[in-house]
């Protein structure tokens, strides 16, 4: 097993052990749903590289400290088998893509975003 994995884990390791609920955004059309949703609750979208170590830090950080519970809507994309919806994501919401990266949307409009090590469940407290 090698150092990095040891430290940050695998992709299979995340998905077996992750204590956080996502809904797994796969689909243009469901970026239609998010602005929906978002019209009555706080929508976060994390967007995570399964390529990239610092991403699963990140998503590991946060699932750690997310402490919200149905407050906020989240969904999850995988932005190397989606890179579509991501780039949508960009267009739409008038983001930069990064990775990782958390948006924070409600009533349609992208209210927060951050990236890499930047991305703190505790800095969400402030939207709710």
């Amino acid at each position: 097993m090698s150092l990095f994995k040891n430290i940050f884990g695998s992709s299979e390791e995340d998905n077996k052990t992750s204590k956080k609920t996502w809904r797994q955004l796969t689909d243009l059309g469901q970026l239609n749903e998010i602005v929906e949703v978002s019209n009555e609750k706080l929508v976060l979208i994390f967007k995570h590289s399964t390529r990239c170590s610092i991403s699963r830090y990140a998503l590991k950080q946060f699932e750690n400290e997310f402490a919200f519970g149905d407050k906020i809507v989240t969904y999850f994309l995988d932005l190397i088998e989606f890179r579509d919806i991501s780039n949508e994501i960009a267009q739409r919401f008038g983001v930069i893509h990064q990775s990782p990266q958390i948006i924070l949307i409600k009533e349609g409009k992208a209210i927060y975003d951050t990236s890499h090590e930047s991305i703190e469940a505790k800095k969400l407290e402030s939207f709710i």
